[in-house]
C-alpha cells in the first residue's frame, strides 16, 4: 500500500493536532490512523475517485460544513482554534481545505468524533474500532465493510516504519 508512512502520519500529523485541540488519546490516534488507512489508503487518494469526500479522511463536504454549522458554534475555543488554522475562514474554512492541509483534514476528522455520544474503543481493539467506524463515520449505509477497516489497518500499519 502507498501512502504516507503511518509512523510519520501518526507522530508528525496526529498527534501534534489533537494535542493542540486538547482532544488526544490513544484511542483517538489509532482510530483516526485507522480512517486514513480505510478511507484513502493513507492519503494515496486526496479526493473520493467517485463522490464528493476530501482529504485523507475522505470526510464529505455536506459533512464538513455541518459540523461548522451544527457544533462548533457552541465550542467557541475549539471553534477559534480551527479558524486560526484556516487558510480562508470566511464563515468557516472551505471543505477543500482537507485535501491539502493534513493538521485541518485531522481535526475535522477529530471533531466529528466528538459529537458522537458514544466513548471511542480502546485504542487496541481494532474490531470495536472498525465496528466504531463504520457506525460513526461510514454510517450503516455506507459501502465500507467492519472487514475491509481491518483489512486496511493490517495493510496500511504493515508498511515499513
Amino acid at each position: 500500500m502507498t501512502g504516507i508512512l503511518p509512523a510519520h502520519l501518526r507522530d508528525l500529523i496526529i498527534r501534534p493536532t489533537l494535542v493542540d485541540m486538547g482532544h488526544y488519546s490513544p484511542a483517538a490516534e489509532a482510530l483516526l490512523l485507522g480512517i486514513a488507512a480505510q478511507e484513502s489508503r493513507g492519503g494515496r487518494y486526496l479526493t473520493q475517485l467517485r463522490g464528493p469526500a476530501r482529504g485523507i479522511y475522505q470526510m464529505e463536504p455536506a459533512t464538513h460544513d455541518d459540523l461548522w454549522r451544527h457544533f462548533l458554534p457552541s465550542r467557541r475555543p475549539l471553534k477559534a482554534l480551527l479558524l486560526s488554522w484556516a487558510h480562508d475562514p470566511a464563515p468557516y474554512p472551505s471543505p477543500d481545505q482537507m485535501v491539502y492541509d493534513l493538521r485541518y483534514a485531522t481535526a475535522m476528522a477529530r471533531v466529528h468524533y466528538l459529537r458522537v455520544p458514544t466513548p471511542l474503543p480502546a485504542a487496541d481493539d481494532l474490531p470495536a474500532q472498525a465496528a466504531y467506524w463504520k457506525r460513526y463515520y461510514n454510517t450503516p449505509a455506507g459501502k465500507g465493510t467492519v472487514e475491509q477497516y481491518i483489512q486496511s489497518w493490517h495493510a496500511y500499519m504493515g508498511a515499513p516504519q
